[in-house]
């Protein structure tokens, strides 16, 4: 995809890396739509973005993701792309975990991005872009976090899916599976305390390397050795 004129609709717009990701693309070009939960967040990534179009939805409402998906269509003056960075962690043994919690980390991490990339899978054209943020979660399936890592791989098995019915339309389907990231995403958990982790990837070196793979056309950003992630077609 180009990026210059690019119009790239950003679910999760106020969380750290969606924020950065927003502005990233509109240095390069791209013209974001943002959404997101939080209303004073979402202010400041629009000025930061030159005023881009921005509207708050909750992940809850999976109706308010579709219309989301219209309304970011009728302010762009169509779609190129939909760039999901939604997600929200919870820890402690399964056993622990409140069916309601369960339910909560379903919604944001999976049922959410799927409704967004459901609603704009029809409508982007060719050489268009649906990209979510699973995390290695999804394929470690640590202790402790089975709910969390059970809602990312329900999102990266959705995501495989989808790109093999998009390939004869032209449109790319990017897994963007993220390490622990520098983020302070662990310390905002629904529930329980985050393990010892290790010092997290920055912010920009995952943004950047998102940036590339959209640009690229790619099917996958992942760790690649030490602290250095690899793009895939």
């Amino acid at each position: 995809m180009e990026l210059r004129g690019a119009r790239i609709l950003l679910p999760g717009a106020t969380g750290e890396i969606g924020a950065a990701l927003a502005v990233r693309l509109h240095a390069l070009g791209a013209l974001p739509a943002l959404a997101g939960r939080d209303r004073d967040a979402l202010s400041r990534v629009s000025v930061a973005c030159a005023h881009a179009p921005a509207r708050a939805f909750d992940a809850w409402d999976t109706a308010s993701c579709a219309t989301t998906v219209d309304w970011a269509e009728a302010e762009l003056g169509g779609l190129d792309g939909v760039v999901t960075c939604l997600g929200v962690a919870a820890f402690g043994p399964a056993g622990e975990v409140e069916d309601a919690v369960a339910e909560h980390l379903m919604a944001v991490n999976a049922l959410a991005p799927m409704a967004f990339l459901r609603a704009a899978a029809g409508r982007l054209p060719e050489g268009g872009v649906l990209a979510a943020v699973t995390g290695i979660v999804a394929e470690a399936a640590p202790a402790r976090m089975a709910d969390y890592a059970a809602a990312k791989a329900a999102l990266a098995t959705w995501v495989t899916a989808v790109r093999r019915e998009q390939r004869r339309r032209g449109v790319t389907v990017l897994e963007i599976n993220l390490p622990h990231m520098d983020t302070g995403f662990a310390g905002r958990a629904v529930v329980g305390r985050a393990p010892r982790l290790p010092r997290g990837l920055p912010v920009p070196e995952a943004v950047a390397a998102i940036a590339r793979a959209i640009s690229e056309g790619a099917s996958l950003v992942r760790p690649g050795s030490g602290a250095v992630l690899e793009i895939a077609r």
